[in-house]
């Protein structure tokens, strides 16, 4: 069978390091590249100097087109939506009018929609039936990428789009792989940031690295309970955008949620570490949506539950740990 064509018009939605660190991976790969940029400033920034402030040390190469028009963005064969998942519904209901039917919409955010408890995926097909949705996700963080370090993703997508952006987004040292488990991948790439802010918080609390890596292996444990629950693939989870994404996000203080649930542990105050200006930390929203996407299939999970439970002051700081090791006991 013949390789998959790649699209050759990509556009990118959304200018903040992961989409702007995604274009700059569709230039490389020689793909026509568009990014979409809602900030006026950052629109006049890279026209003027070709930088962007949400990546201050990369200069962004000449190939790589901007544009703050969203009509003129959704025109391109396949559009990746780099904008936050608690906003991607309202987005994508805006960016509806101007998609041609069928057009690839590449979710490149994690998270799960708080209001709803509906995985990315089911936002995108609920705001934009005649698109084509897919996924991408993996250990990526937008710094290494823009940079040009190694890094593999997953893409799923079903029938043969997944296909194709693999081959549009290849280069050698960005490698996707394909998938049709849309569900495994959106799941894979939210739960991991819930868990990486509990590794965090066992980490700011100074209880050690075998209470970390404990904490770790039942978080993904939890993990794969709900994942076969919802019918996504356990080799799925296991792969790059179910365990990768979990081990990069809860080991590393590069992580926004690892470090969030650090200051969480050293006892910072939610309402200082939720302020304006603090980076976006996605497992505070994903949550109590995963949560509530578990109880209503029946799988239990404890970890989450205590980190909701933490997120939203019901639980003391000091009680978690409590609670999650008087637990019965029971067999692995």
């Amino acid at each position: 069978m013949a390789d998959p064509l790649p699209y050759s018009r990509i556009a990118v939605l959304g200018a903040g390091a992961w989409g702007t660190a995604l274009a700059l991976t569709a230039v490389a790969a020689g793909r026509d590249t568009l990014l979409w940029v809602r900030e006026d400033d950052v629109l006049a920034s890279i026209r003027a100097g070709r930088q962007n402030r949400f990546l201050p040390d990369v200069i962004l190469p000449e190939q790589l087109k901007a544009t703050g028009d969203l009509a003129e963005a959704a025109s391109a064969e396949a559009l990746l939506l780099a904008v936050p998942a608690q906003v991607l519904h309202g987005f994508v209901e805006k960016l509806a009018p101007h998609l041609k039917p069928g057009v690839p919409l590449v979710i490149c955010a994690k998270g799960i929609e708080k209001a709803s408890g509906k995985l990315v995926h089911e936002v995108v097909a609920g705001a934009a039936p005649s698109a084509t949705v897919a996924i991408l996700s993996g250990p990526s963080f937008a710094r290494d990428v823009a940079k040009g370090l190694p890094t593999a993703v997953t893409i799923a997508a079903k029938g043969g789009a997944a296909g194709r952006l693999q081959a549009c987004l290849s280069t050698p040292v960005f490698r996707p792989y394909a998938s049709d488990d849309v569900t495994g991948v959106a799941l894979g790439g939210a739960a991991k940031n819930v868990y990486a802010i509990a590794c965090g918080v066992v980490e700011g609390l100074g209880l050690g690295e075998n209470a970390r890596a404990a904490l770790l292996a039942r978080s993904f444990a939890e993990l794969a309970r709900l994942g076969e629950a919802l019918g996504a693939r356990s080799e799925t989870l296991m792969g790059l955008s179910g365990l990768g994404d979990l081990v990069l996000t809860a080991t590393s203080r590069s992580s926004r949620n690892f470090s969030f649930g650090v200051a969480l542990g050293q006892g910072n105050s939610l309402a200082d570490l939720n302020r304006p200006g603090h980076p976006l930390a996605e497992g505070v929203d994903t949550a109590p949506a995963l949560v509530t996407r578990a109880k209503q299939a029946g799988v239990e999970m404890p970890i989450a539950e205590a980190m909701a439970d933490l997120i939203s002051g019901a639980l003391p700081l000091g009680e978690a740990l409590t609670r999650l090791m008087s637990r019965r006991l029971k067999a692995e």
